[in-house]
């Protein structure tokens, strides 16, 4: 891998080390995952793993573009990480399927099965991206996902929606009829959902966003209260800086605890080209 540090995603690995997984390109700008190993404590990157951990797909393949990955999820004694994946589509627009691996013992990652895990046609889609899935309030799972509406909404931007899906077993899915609230020229291409469940029952997500009026992508936030998510792109506590690595743009969140506190990795300007952020919620 030659460049970018996109999608990062922490997992546990010790009691103050996380592995943070992450999708960085080749020079074709095809993306494989990468990680390094994370100390909260001293605040230092103690191992960067030269090596990617999962590499984008032979010729053919449905992932022969990519890697993007999304979060992980436990079924049984087996956790998944799921992954936006970019086939080669000949002659035709680019699109995204949502692909699976396996996340070993040893944290090592396999992939799953060699075709799409939920593919355009399971869900009438477009193009799919960034899954984030977690276990149901009610039973099961439920999935938050991008998918395409359309290319262009009409300002020379896509409709990009997230939409939720539902599973008793975390293998077959279900789509449900809910969807975070959207405004064309306000909020309308999303991404990367990431969601944090609040011991009252609510529920705060982050997420990437573009407006639709050129500015390039921004972080919004939706908290769902009382059976009903708030309208985007919301206050998400964190904005661009006034200069530097992560001033033009910030996207794909990824929210974690730590201990008793609340951290978001982020990407900064390039869609992960000049690296990854940390940023502590503020209560």
């Amino acid at each position: 891998m030659l460049s970018h540090a996109a999608n990062p995603l922490a997992m546990p690995l010790a009691k103050d080390i996380f592995r943070v997984f992450y999708s960085g390109r080749d020079a074709k700008n095809r993306s494989s995952v990468g990680a390094f190993d994370y100390d909260m404590k001293s605040a230092q990157v103690i191992e960067d793993h030269e090596e990617p951990f999962f590499c984008s797909g032979l010729s053919g393949s449905y992932y022969e573009n990519g890697v993007s990955i999304g979060n992980c999820y436990s079924v049984g004694i087996k956790t998944y990480m799921l992954f936006m994946a970019w086939p080669n589509p000949e002659n035709a627009h680019w699109y995204g399927d949502i692909g699976r691996l396996i996340v070993n013992d040893d944290m090592t990652l396999s992939l799953d099965q060699d075709t799409p895990f939920i593919s355009c046609r399971d869900f009438n889609s477009i193009s799919l991206s960034y899954p984030w899935v977690q276990p149901s309030d009610l039973k099961g799972f439920e999935m938050w996902y991008g998918t395409t509406e359309t290319w262009d909404a009409g300002n020379d931007e896509m409709l990009h929606v997230i939409k939720s899906a539902a599973s008793s077993d975390g293998q077959i899915w279900e789509q449900t009829d809910k969807v975070i609230p959207f405004a064309i020229g306000t909020a309308q291409a999303f991404s990367r959902p990431t969601i944090l469940k609040n011991p009252d029952g609510t529920q705060d997500m982050w997420f990437s966003y573009r407006s639709g009026s050129g500015t390039p992508y921004r972080i919004g936030h939706s908290r769902f209260s009382d059976g009903v998510w708030s309208q985007t792109p919301g206050d998400p506590g964190i904005d661009v800086s006034r200069s530097g690595w992560d001033s033009e743009m910030i996207e794909y969140p990824f929210v974690f605890k730590y201990e008793d506190k609340i951290f978001m990795l982020y990407n900064g300007n390039g869609y992960g080209e000049t690296g990854i952020g940390l940023a502590e919620l503020q209560r």
